[in-house]
This record gives C-alpha cells, sequence and structure tokens, in this order.
C-alpha cells in the first residue's frame, strides 16, 4: 500500500492560480444599487490621475502603462460598469449615468481635482464630467477618445460613418495561439507590433481547466455601451477644462498588415486607411477650431492603442501638460 503514490498524474492537475504582475492594488467602490465598480490602484505620489478604458476594455488594459505614471503622480483605473469585474444595471445607462459612475469613485476616494485620462469611448465619461461639472477636474486627456460622441459641433466626423469602415482582419490565432494566456498575448504582439496586458485578456476570454485561453465573454455593457455611443449618444459642443487631445492619424492597421505580401490585403488596408485618415482629419480640425482650450497632437503611424503602440511619446506629452496645470 505504500508503495502506491497518492499523486494524480501531471496531466490531471490543474496549472497554478495565475497572479497579475501589475503592481496595483484592487478595490470596489459603489456607484448605484447593487453596482460595484472595481477601482485599480497603481500607488505613486502626486497629483491623482484617473484612468479610464475604452469600450470593451477594463482598467487591467493600462496594467503596464500606468505604473510608469507612478513616480510623479497617483494612479487609479476605474472598470466601467457592465466589464470585467465591475457590476452592471441596464436601467438609466447613458452618457451621463457612465459620467456620475466616475464622480462617485472621486466622491469615494477622496480624490480633489484629479486629471481624468481616457482612452477611445471614455472620451464620453470625460465630456459629461466636464461639462456638467468643470470644477471637479483639473484637465483632461483625451487617448485617441475625441470623436464626436466626445466632441460634436457638426464640423467634424461622425463617428457612426466611422464605424461603417470595412477594415481586412487578421488571421485567427491558431490552435497554439490559445494553449495559453501567454501564448496568447505573443499572438496579438505579432499581429498589432504591441503588448496587450495578459489580464486584460484574460478579462475578455474565459480560461479553461487546463491553463488554455476559453471562448469570449459575455460582458453585459457591450449591447448598452454601443446603443448608447452609436445611436443615441448625447452631444457634447464644448470642452471647458484643460485637455490633451490626441489623435492617431493615420492609424496603424499593424504589422500584420505592415509585412504582408498578399496584394489583396494591401489594397483593402490602404483604402481604408485613406478613407478613415480623412474622417480623422476632419474631426481632429473641428476639436482645433472649436475648442480653443485643447491642445491637439497627432502620432503618425500610432495604433488606436496608442498608449500602447506609442507609450514613450504618449507619456512624455502627458507629463509636459500635466506640468502644466494649476
Amino acid at each position: 500500500m505504500l508503495l502506491v503514490s497518492p499523486m494524480v498524474p501531471l496531466h490531471f492537475q490543474q496549472p497554478p492560480p495565475w497572479k497579475d504582475p501589475s503592481p496595483h492594488t484592487t478595490q470596489f467602490v459603489t456607484v448605484d444599487k447593487n453596482v460595484r465598480l472595481e477601482v485599480l490602484d497603481w500607488g505613486g505620489s502626486g497629483r491623482p490621475l484617473v484612468l479610464l478604458a475604452g469600450g470593451g476594455d477594463t482598467a487591467h488594459v493600462f496594467d503596464d502603462f500606468a505604473p510608469k505614471l507612478t513616480p510623479t503622480f497617483r494612479v487609479y483605473g476605474i472598470t466601467r460598469r457592465g466589464f470585467g469585474e465591475s457590476g452592471f444595471s441596464p436601467e438609466g445607462y447613458g452618457a451621463d449615468r457612465l459620467g456620475d459612475d466616475v464622480l462617485a469613485v472621486l466622491d469615494a476616494l477622496k480624490l480633489n481635482r484629479p486629471v481624468l485620462v481616457g482612452h477611445s469611448l471614455a472620451g464620453v465619461e470625460l465630456s459629461s464630467v466636464a461639462n456638467r461639472h468643470p470644477d471637479r477636474v483639473a484637465g483632461l486627456v483625451y487617448v485617441d477618445a475625441a470623436y464626436s460622441y466626445a466632441f460634436d459641433n457638426g464640423k467634424g466626423a461622425d463617428v457612426m460613418e466611422m464605424q461603417r469602415l470595412r477594415a481586412p482582419g487578421p488571421p485567427s490565432p491558431g490552435k497554439a495561439d490559445l494553449a495559453s494566456f501567454s501564448a496568447l498575448t505573443k499572438y496579438y504582439e505579432r499581429v498589432n507590433g504591441f503588448r496587450f496586458p495578459e489580464a486584460e485578456l484574460r478579462q475578455q476570454r474565459e480560461s479553461t481547466p487546463d491553463g488554455g485561453v476559453g471562448k469570449q465573454r459575455d460582458s453585459p455593457g457591450n449591447r448598452m455601451l454601443m446603443t448608447m455611443v452609436m445611436i443615441g449618444s448625447k452631444k457634447y459642443t464644448n470642452i471647458p477644462v484643460p485637455a490633451l487631445v490626441i489623435f492617431a492619424n493615420p492609424h496603424s492597421l499593424g504589422t500584420w498588415v505592415d509585412d504582408n505580401t498578399d496584394s489583396s490585403v494591401r489594397t483593402a488596408a490602404k483604402a481604408y486607411s485613406a478613407a478613415l485618415a480623412a474622417f480623422t482629419e476632419r474631426q481632429e480640425k473641428a476639436v482645433e477650431n472649436g475648442v480653443p482650450m485643447a491642445h491637439v497632437i497627432t502620432l503618425p503611424g500610432a495604433s488606436h492603442y496608442v498608449f500602447l503602440s506609442n507609450e514613450v511619446t504618449v507619456l512624455r506629452e502627458m507629463r509636459t501638460f500635466l506640468a502644466g496645470l494649476k
């Protein structure tokens, strides 16, 4: 009996629990009835910065970016309702409801006039807070986020028109790419030319018992957010506080396009990029002419995830802008 090993064969053992390597703590803040938001705190000292993720993402998308800011700022991130670990309620879902969620977190954390930094659709929250409560924030940073859902004076580009453009898609991840989240991270790095934090990918996909990558998670906020932004978004015609507005233009479609030898892919990518660039340029000019307090910069060849593809430049521009705030 003593010669029989009690050990289960290795191929039946579950892998050890994965631990997020990003140096943040996590707390949950109640912002509405039965709705708590995940708030990440990377620490640091100085003026508070609050990072808001784009549509479909969570605060973990900033896991690699945020620690670069902590030497001179106190850095937080909020996961929007309906995504990741945050709660969800479909009642009253709208631009100002999302803005109120941000304000509720600021109150809970006792943050005095922080700077809000928003990527992509988070421009909605930035403009909602600034237009209704300009005294609550010291400034805003729109990270490829100042499209018509965040600023629309009738002279820029309609985001619905931009959404109708169709870009060529990269090859789907193969079996080997889905064997682990580490492998999936490398797949996206090959496709995009930059790295997504593994914690964010784990928020997007389920994990299989053997540590592989499972199916896409169904985030309840997706449908409500897209309906709000694309169909019935509130229009903001002003940005009444100091703002750094970063546009990627022309947008990079990733290294999978840059290195592609298929002429049909390259032709489709060229046509899409040209059309998108024209829309983006129109929106840039609308912001430049319509928002005197905005400092608008353009990063040619950057990804929509410009804080990942052009991290050094974005950090430099942010530090310069933030140093000039009162």
